[in-house]
């Protein structure tokens, strides 16, 4: 009758998976500790170098515990590096995915963005120029009086004592202005995409219209129709400039304020997510995680709420819009459960008459 082996001598017959997993684990450690230069004691390298010939004539009981005691503590001396990590590391990892995602970002982000901007700033030329427009025009319906039904090839410059020069230079400031806001409209046009009615569309390709619904006439001697005919061409401009402004203000503003934000904050997560694998590439702390689509899914909901806590301001009163509260409620409902609790105990206090039990008559009829 065969005696039983004592502890510690017995060969496993079909040793467990993880003791060649775990030995791997281990032998990575070791490596990574002698190429950066951390001594390990003699003790757990032999452990470990021991294992190695076991795990080919065969694993018995102490050197399982010594290999596996090694890998504990090669693991908790050069922590935050771990096996997995170093697997991770020599596998030549890639971030081509985050790549990706921020190029077709950048790639809406960008032409939104520029496009907002130069949509922002044309539309404040207009409105200064129609400002200036307007000014003009009161000053030369003033200064000149109505407009006669034709020109009057006859006449007299003004009539009065006012130079001709001063008149002649603000309806050329006049006529530029309102080129200007012609030509800033045609901009904001073209950036919504062919959007609003364009007056002058049917002149457009006739330069000697253009010329002369836009240009003071030559050898201009009636001041007073020449006024009234720009005043009429500048009404039209006007009209078509700020229906454009409007329509761009609804338009670009939607997206600057609704999908800019979300954008951005995908766009600062895929930045976050590159700047931390490069550091963690750098230590042999990489391992991949599957908490990166929350973080996305995350910066999507942040990014579209931000634009509703937009009146927050250093040194200004907070106010915070309904939209605002319901996005808090939905994130802090425990807070939100527990300040109703509060307030309904508060009142409870405050009503100490509506705790009270019912009086009675003493039993008298």
């Amino acid at each position: 009758m065969a005696q039983p082996q004592p502890y510690g001598k017995q060969i496993y017959a079909d040793p467990p998976a993880y003791f060649g997993a775990a030995l791997e684990d281990a032998e990575r450690l070791l490596k990574y500790a002698s190429e950066v230069g951390i001594p390990i004691d003699d003790d757990s390298r032999n452990n470990i170098l021991r294992a190695r010939t076991a795990s080919s004539t065969g694993w018995d009981e102490v050197t399982a515990a010594n290999m596996l005691a090694a890998l504990g503590t090669l693991a908790a001396k050069l922590k935050p590096v771990t096996a997995a990590s170093l697997k991770a590391c020599s596998g030549r990892p890639t971030v081509r995915k985050y790549w990706i995602v921020s190029i077709c970002l950048a790639a809406i982000i960008v032409p939104f963005s520029v496009a907002s901007f130069v949509t922002s700033a044309i539309s404040n030329t207009i409105k200064t120029d129609i400002v200036a427009a307007n000014d003009l025009a009161v000053k030369l319906r003033a200064q000149l009086g109505p407009a006669p039904p034709a020109e009057r090839t006859d006449a007299t410059s003004l009539g009065t004592a006012i130079s001709d020069a001063p008149v002649i230079t603000e309806l050329q400031q006049f006529a530029s202005d309102i080129r200007e806001i012609d030509a800033g409209a045609r901009q904001l046009r073209v950036l919504l995409l062919g959007a609003g009615i364009d007056p002058f569309s049917k002149i457009r390709k006739d330069p000697k219209a253009i010329h002369d619904t836009f240009q003071l006439p030559e050898g201009l001697k009636d001041f007073a129709w020449a006024a009234g005919q720009r005043t009429t061409v500048y009404q039209d401009v006007r009209y078509f400039g700020q229906s454009l402004m409007d329509d761009v203000g609804v338009f670009y503003g939607a997206i600057t304020t609704c999908i800019l934000p979300v954008l951005y904050a995908l766009l600062g997560t895929c930045a976050y997510l590159l700047r931390r694998f490069e550091q963690q590439i750098s230590l042999r702390t990489y391992t991949p995680s599957v908490a990166d689509a929350p973080q996305f899914l995350i910066a999507g909901i942040g990014g579209a709420v931000v634009g509703l806590f937009n009146n927050f301001a250093i040194g200004q009163a907070i106010s915070i819009p309904p939209l605002a509260i319901a996005f808090l409620v939905g994130y802090a409902v425990d807070v939100f459960f527990a300040f109703l609790e509060g307030t309904i105990q508060k009142f409870t206090r405050s009503n100490p008459a509506s705790s009270a039990p019912p009086a009675t008559d003493g039993g008298k009829a």
